[in-house]
């Protein structure tokens, strides 16, 4: 009993540190492989994006770039992480996505390794996501690349977009937080 009562304490204490740092709990791999706390944002507004290169939407990287350059100097950031759980549609290594994100869209925002956003091999950075802003459906999942979700400067989830939300429909929700 007194270990029960401990293993519910201790996921209580876990769990509020969690809600507690937002996305500034997580750690990930940066595009290259390396580690990357999150933490490294604090004070940010972040938006966080499931990118692939071979989808209908790809030419989104294009606004996003715009967006990122537009506003990085008044503390905001786009993370950017490919996933290829949508039709195969990110099916390139770590070097080649980066490659044809530089070449084709000249994307300068951070760019990180693979990860997957839907089922049971969820990135934890996205489990917490969906939680904290489930969407519209009757499921939390991912519909599709670029799913965008905004981060406030106290690594809080405050607003999650359609895929098919284009980048500069998302001007008037940054600029709030900024």
């Amino acid at each position: 009993m007194k270990h029960f009562f401990l293993v519910v304490v201790m996921s209580l204490f876990v769990t509020g540190t969690l809600h507690a740092q937002g996305i500034y709990a997580f750690k990930v791999n940066d595009i290259n492989g390396n580690p990357v706390s999150l933490d490294q944002y604090k004070g940010k507004v972040v938006m966080i994006v499931n990118v692939a290169s071979k989808c209908g939407l790809t030419k989104q990287y294009e606004g996003l770039e715009i967006l990122y350059k537009k506003y990085k100097d008044k503390g905001f950031v786009i993370l950017g992480f490919p996933c290829n759980q949508f039709m195969g549609q990110e099916p390139g290594t770590e070097a080649e996505i980066l490659e044809f994100c530089t070449v084709n869209y000249g994307v300068t925002f951070p760019m990180f390794s693979k990860i997957e956003v839907n089922g049971d091999g969820t990135h934890a950075l996205y489990q917490y996501l969906k939680k904290k802003l489930p969407g519209t459906g009757s499921k939390s999942d991912i519909e599709w690349n670029f799913a965008k979700f905004l981060i406030d400067r106290d690594g809080k989830p405050v607003e999650r977009f359609n895929p098919r939300t284009k980048p500069e429909d998302t001007v008037q929700s940054i600029e709030k937080l900024l």
